[in-house]
């Protein structure tokens, strides 16, 4: 479906970014993979994907916390491959604390890779996708762009902002060729959850399986934690021919929780 279409995913060396990058590849765009890691596990996976799949994978290791990095990011790509068709804007980090006691850093980290990154980005993306006549931007937000929980003032706020962002872009864009949605997963099971699973089991002196029940069935009415494929599936689905008149949208894949 995608083959000659070239594809950035941000944070894709692991979880939700990883299955993104998985699906677009088995539908035979290239790929450009970024995130940390050890650079021996990278590669397994840069050249794992590309031996499946047939495409050509490249790694950016473009920090997304720094502006230019970001920029540079989606110049060095058009450079390398001649064209950029698909942005996925997923970078993200997490950190929870009371509103009075949030660690001022941890706010300006997490505002500036959870939301900023994706503004650079676009930024530097929609011109080219415009020349093209053609582009998908896909943010991959939260079902706490929509909702918020307790002790994440600055994960809500950048991923509400994340939305807002979603919506400007999909009307500046409207009618060029080019669309913006938001995809906005419930519990994934990622690194990132296990940590929140880990650190609640403790407070609480629960096992991780009661904590991971108690996190489910406080928000995720489906009692099942989304895949990171199945939100590659939603990412597919909005670069597909069927949703050219989709975008400034945003697309709740979270087993019920915001239907509440």
């Amino acid at each position: 479906m995608f083959k000659g279409k070239v594809a950035i995913v941000t944070g894709s060396t692991s979880g939700i970014g990883l299955g993104i990058a998985k699906e677009l590849a088995r539908l035979r765009a290239d790929i450009v993979l970024n995130g940390f890691s050890d650079a021996g596990e990278i590669e397994a996976i840069r050249s794992g994907i590309e031996r499946e799949h047939g495409v050509r994978v490249s790694y950016d290791g473009a920090d997304m916390s720094k502006e230019d990095a970001v920029r540079g990011l989606i110049a060095t790509t058009a450079a390398k491959y001649g064209r950029l068709d698909v942005l996925v804007n997923n970078a993200g980090i997490q950190f929870t604390a009371p509103v009075e006691e949030f660690p001022a850093a941890k706010w300006n980290a997490i505002l500036a890779i959870n939301l900023s990154a994706a503004f650079h980005g676009i930024a530097a993306a929609v011109p080219l996708m415009k020349k093209q006549g053609w582009g998908r931007i896909i943010n991959i937000a939260s079902a706490h762009g929509l909702v918020a929980s307790t002790h994440k003032a600055a994960y809500v706020a950048a991923k509400h902002g994340l939305i807002g962002l979603t919506k400007v872009v999909g009307l500046e864009t409207a009618g060029s060729g080019v669309t913006c949605n938001a995809v906005c997963p419930g519990w994934v099971r990622t690194p990132l959850v296990d940590k929140q699973i880990d650190d609640n089991a403790a407070q609480k002196g629960i096992s991780k399986d009661d904590a991971t029940r108690e996190l489910l069935a406080e928000k995720q009415p489906s009692l099942q934690f989304v895949s990171p494929a199945q939100l590659g599936g939603t990412v597919a689905f909005l670069c597909s021919g069927a949703a050219d008149q989709i975008t400034g949208t945003a697309i709740s894949v979270d087993g019920g929780w915001t239907a509440q």
